[in-house]
């Protein structure tokens, strides 16, 4: 066992070690704490980690970071939205639910510029923000256990944590397809669509500690980067093969999405693919029970930030999401899975072609000007 030194309270909602390397620097590591809730992102997780990353990030001292999950179902299965509920129930959304995810953008955006590496142990389950926390990391790693996926359509969100930035990085038509699907992807699925960096037997991580240690770091961010990735590619190359994905598969159906012409000829096609592939079969069930003013979102999510760096993704996003706390559909979407749990949310627009075009032009209307944005840092300098 590696020896580290605890910085807070077990029982702090993120514990915070360091552990020592052979040449006298150290390594940070961060676990979600929570895993009961299967360590879903809350706002004191939130605040713990910003400030403590970018501790890091200028002490000379550490050499890398490590976030991981506590337990072993679990990296994060989203962020805390029953709290949000809570608020948006009460009737005074705009508050907290702005202020909940203007730090949850900030921190994903910390994440994807981090100058030093940062390794995500991705194992378990990984969906919605803890896959904000994952999608940015300069080392992401998958295990035999990882579940990813972006399940918003069915609380009446949509795909953020920059979801408008990544999915774009996807092969064509893929991020729209689970955006408006939800499915379900393993290792081999998200190093395909570029969301993962490394696979590793989940059962290699105190292996994996111990090569960390060993390694030689010094003060260079990049060359640091560089013994990280052939340490890990190691470990892959060890770690035998990976449970077959679903996306390469079926890559070719999802690609046929590019001849519809409109949204509903899309969920029309996905609807109407005729399979017995139980993936498939969950995908369509999924998309059919899901809000259908999410699977507009996503579309028009897609067609706004085509092009947009990564700091105005979250900006929109941040509009978007405010603006979902105070249409009602969020709301219900939360109560219906994580409240009430009957499974049967009662949309207010029950079809695509309910929802009127000036509603979803209110999602992507500026809320703020360029001086009064509250992520108007993430694109200055």
């Amino acid at each position: 066992m590696v020896a580290q030194t605890q910085l807070n309270s077990i029982h702090a909602p993120v514990l915070f070690e360091t552990a020592m390397t052979s040449d006298g620097l150290s390594i940070g590591i961060a676990t979600l704490n929570a895993p009961k809730s299967l360590n879903a992102l809350n706002f004191d997780m939130i605040k713990l980690l910003a400030p403590q990353l970018q501790a890091w990030a200028d002490d000379s001292a550490i050499a890398m970071v490590i976030i991981k999950g506590a337990g072993e179902k679990a990296f994060c299965a989203g962020g805390d939205v029953v709290s949000l509920h809570t608020a948006m129930k009460c009737g005074e959304p705009a508050n907290l639910i702005e202020d909940f995810f203007t730090q949850e953008y900030r921190l994903d955006h910390l994440i994807h510029c981090y100058e030093k590496p940062i390794l995500v142990w991705g194992n378990g389950i990984v969906m919605g923000g803890g896959l904000g926390l994952m999608a940015g990391a300069s080392h992401r790693v998958v295990t035999e256990t990882s579940r990813i996926a972006m399940p918003e359509l069915t609380i009446g969100l949509y795909p953020d944590v920059g979801g408008s930035y990544f999915l774009h990085k996807m092969p064509e038509q893929v991020g729209l397809f689970l955006g408006l699907t939800a499915a379900s992807m393993n290792c081999d699925d998200v190093l395909f669509v570029s969301l993962a960096d490394h696979f590793i037997k989940a059962d290699k991580f105190d292996t994996l500690l111990a090569q960390l240690v060993e390694c030689k770091w010094g003060k260079t961010a990049s060359l640091n980067h560089e013994k990280l990735t052939r340490l890990l590619t190691d470990l892959n190359n060890l770690s035998g093969r990976m449970p077959n994905g679903n996306i390469k598969a079926h890559l070719a159906a999802i690609q046929k999405l590019g001849q519809c012409t409109s949204l509903q000829a899309k969920v029309d096609y996905i609807l109407g693919l005729e399979t017995e592939d139980k993936w498939l079969i969950r995908a369509k069930k999924s998309l059919q029970h899901g809000c259908p003013l999410s699977c507009a979102l996503v579309e028009r999510q897609l067609a706004t930030s085509k092009g947009k760096s990564l700091g105005e993704c979250f900006q929109m996003e941040l509009a978007m999401s405010v603006r979902c706390g105070e249409v009602g559909e969020f709301q219900e979407g939360v109560r219906a899975l994580l409240i009430d749990k009957d499974g049967a949310p009662n949309w207010q627009f029950q079809s695509i072609a309910e929802i009127p075009a000036q509603l979803i032009a209110s999602f992507f209307t500026p809320r703020w000007t360029a001086q009064t944005h509250p992520l108007k840092q993430l694109t200055q300098g």
